[in-house]
């Protein structure tokens, strides 16, 4: 890893990535695409060192409270958050300052900040997103090598549930030919019914790739299933997006059970839900 002053730490939409690259060595990221112009190697991680002071002077300045979301490069639970406790000093400050919180992770290391994040919940909203495409564990280590597997994940998910943290699970990317059968879906969504999520995310079962991302998802094929990548090309060349001939019929089954079980699946309403800030305490003086 290696260290930066940063200039600015959030978006015009209040997300924050304080990591830049990543280690987790996920075959299909799409953060290694070359459009984010990364000047640095991928699993060379870049840290922003200053991160928790540009967020007290961003949160400070702020008229009005909001969601504040981590996350959507790079995961704020790599394993050097072990090391740097920075996501935890980010989420204090998000606490300090009684904002909203949401956040994307792969890692079963959340469970070190739950004190934290029932915190906010308390008084807000704090919203954990978790990442969940391949329901065999021994699969899962292939595309996803450095990270807590599917049932670790899970376990997290229940846990959050009994505490009282709402979870939004993203069931994304989905790789044709390789986990795009009904077993792995419906394995998901059987954790998901157990976890008791509010929503899952899914935009169709497939993924996307560019250049960048395109180059290192065909060498892990080459690596981990020969011959696979010639089929990829063969039927997918160039497009940036690459369905599962079997979408359709996973889709349906997708709806089913999230129908059956009253899981929320439509995108705009769980993006609504996520973005929308909620004083409780103000709530219960209102009724009181």
């Amino acid at each position: 890893m290696h260290f930066v002053k940063a200039k600015g730490i959030l978006s015009p939409k209040n997300g924050m990535n304080i990591y830049r690259g990543c280690s987790h060595g996920c075959i299909y990221c799409d953060s290694r695409s070359e459009c984010y112009q990364m000047a640095h190697d991928f699993e060379d991680i870049e840290v922003k060192e200053n991160a928790v002071e540009l967020l007290e002077e961003a949160l400070r300045k702020k008229r009005k409270k909001c969601m504040i979301g981590m996350g959507s490069m790079t995961d704020p639970y790599l394993p050097l958050e072990k090391e740097l406790g920075l996501t935890r000093k980010i989420i204090e400050t998000i606490y300090k300052y009684g904002f909203g919180f949401t956040l994307i992770t792969k890692s079963s290391l959340i469970l070190r900040d739950l004190d934290l994040l029932k915190a906010i919940n308390k008084k807000t909203k704090c919203v954990v997103q978790m990442t969940l495409t391949t329901y065999d564990d021994s699969l899962c280590k292939i595309p996803e090598p450095n990270v807590a597997v599917t049932s670790e994940r899970f376990k997290v998910l229940k846990k959050l549930n009994e505490e009282g943290i709402p979870a939004v699970v993203w069931l994304t990317p989905i790789l044709p030919f390789i986990n795009d059968n009904p077993e792995n879906i419906e394995g998901i969504l059987r954790y998901c019914i157990e976890a008791k999520v509010l929503g899952i995310i899914s935009f169709g079962m497939g993924l996307t790739l560019r250049k960048g991302n395109r180059e290192f998802f065909y060498k892990k094929l080459d690596q981990h299933f020969p011959g696979l990548k010639q089929k990829y090309i063969k039927l997918y060349g160039e497009n940036y997006s690459v369905m599962s001939p079997h979408n359709a019929s996973l889709m349906n089954l997708f709806f089913k059970l999230c129908k059956e079980n009253g899981i929320e699946h439509n995108p705009d309403k769980i993006f609504s839900y996520l973005n929308k800030f909620e004083d409780k305490q103000q709530t219960q003086l209102e009724f009181f």
